[in-house]
């Protein structure tokens, strides 16, 4: 009951104030229209780097999201009151990383079409595929970020912080990503990229049962 309190109070904060995923989807419509205009490749081309290219821009839109969503916790200190209650502080990364997560896969909804528009893509019919691919990637790059994040909320220097911890911790996920991305566009049997979905999955389950295990100590005054 707690765990929904929380998430509800992220995203009710989040579409009163539409702080974070305005600009995740303004920053993210920029870079694309900026490679889109820039440079005139042909269709192979463009599929060719499109997957590496698009998880680029999830993985910045991500940073600048997750910065956002707990500079405004700490600018009412929000986050010293969340963590003085009666609630497992395990609870609150779990909260924060599927907030998060929700908030991501929004910014997607709207800078994919656009993606593939713009970058003239041609994407295959099992659609439903990508969005398992994008859900276990954004509960990956959330879950990360969550930790990273409890970890520089309380240094003068936050914003610098969590991305010197955050690129580097996170760039195996975003490679498995890239690589299933790949294999997905090309069309090919899922036995080919199968491993780098699972190596995704267990980075996910590595990083929510360690952030739910160190959140306590990472968080204390």
């Amino acid at each position: 009951m707690m765990f929904y309190t929380l998430v509800r109070k992220d995203l009710l904060l989040e579409f009163r104030a539409k702080e974070i995923i305005i600009p995740m989807f303004a920053f993210g419509l920029a870079i694309i229209l900026i490679f889109a205009l820039s440079f005139n490749a042909s269709q192979a081309i463009n599929h060719a780097f499109s997957p590496g290219l698009l998880w680029i821009i999830i993985l910045f839109i991500s940073s600048l999201g997750l910065n956002r969503m707990f500079v405004l916790e700490k600018e009412f200190d929000a986050f010293s009151l969340t963590l003085a209650a009666p609630v497992d502080r395990g609870i609150i990364f779990l909260s924060k990383a599927i907030s998060g997560t929700i908030l991501l896969l929004i910014a997607e909804i709207l800078i994919i079409p656009a993606f593939i528009i713009f970058m003239n893509l041609t994407i295959p019919s099992d659609w439903h595929i990508m969005v398992l691919i994008f859900l276990i990637g954004d509960l990956g790059i959330m879950s990360i970020g969550a930790i990273i994040s409890g970890l520089s909320m309380r240094a003068k220097l936050s914003e610098m912080l969590l991305p010197i911890l955050f690129f580097p911790l996170v760039s195996p996920h975003i490679i498995a990503c890239v690589k299933a991305t790949n294999y997905w566009f090309k069309g090919l049997s899922f036995i080919y990229w199968q491993s780098w979905i699972l190596l995704m999955i267990s980075f996910v389950l590595v990083f929510f049962l360690l952030g739910f295990m160190i959140f306590e100590y990472i968080t204390e005054e």
